[in-house]
């Protein structure tokens, strides 16, 4: 199998698992479109908000595993192929940002997607759960400090190039397409979070707190 078949099968892999719209899915179930309710979006968050822990964990977890999967799959796969070090840890990346495209962008909802955050952090913990242990550590600190959701992922996402850069200087070893990676999750994860950072700004960017009604969604951004 030849180097572009692994890497392209890898990204495929990834991206059929991150697609599967979880939160959609979830709403459904109990008798609405959650993109009518709350912030809009198909993610934990605001499932959470929306409908109650009850079932908004079961979707986080759900999430993160649909990030992580693809990369335990693809490094165990890779690695029965006697492909080069360099290529396995190429195919178990473009696995990984498969599976954040793949919920970001979501074939099944148009190509409207969630923010990334939950796959994002199954995604590190398959590939590198020092930066991911980081990230979690300072997303806990930004959301107890502040209760904000958005700003704690907002936080967590920055710090995992960071971690990564750490890392790297710290054994010597720098690993190109690895902080790479990182920066690009850091990029993605802020640019869907546009309207949170406008709201915070605004003040207007709602706490975390307790289950709330379904209510319909803000009007999209232009």
């Amino acid at each position: 199998m030849t180097t572009a078949t692994v890497l392209t099968v890898a990204a495929a892999a990834g991206f059929a698992s991150g697609s599967l719209p979880f939160g959609y899915l979830a709403g459904k179930m109990r008798g609405i479109d959650i993109r009518q309710h709350g912030s809009g979006n198909i993610g934990a968050t605001n499932v959470i908000r929306v409908l109650g822990k009850g079932i908004g964990i079961p979707v986080f977890i759900l999430d993160l595993l649909k990030g992580l999967l693809p990369c335990l799959l693809v490094r165990q796969w890779t690695g029965g192929l006697g492909v080069s070090a360099t290529v396995a840890s190429l195919a178990v990346i473009l696995a990984g940002l498969g599976g954040i495209f793949g919920h970001v962008f979501t074939p099944w909802l148009k190509f409207k997607g969630g923010k990334g955050v939950a796959t994002a952090a199954g995604v590190l913990l398959g590939i590198t759960p020092v930066a991911m242990g980081a990230a979690l550590l300072v997303w806990l600190a930004f959301f107890f400090t502040t209760r904000y959701v958005s700003l704690a992922s907002i936080a967590a996402a920055i710090t995992v190039p960071l971690a990564l850069a750490v890392q790297m200087q710290r054994n010597h070893l720098w690993d190109g397409p690895l902080l790479g990676f990182g920066i690009l999750i850091a990029v993605l994860v802020v640019l869907r979070h546009r309207a949170n950072i406008s709201r915070l700004i605004a003040g207007k960017e709602p706490k975390s707190g307790g289950r709330k009604s379904p209510t319909p969604a803000a009007p999209p951004e232009a």
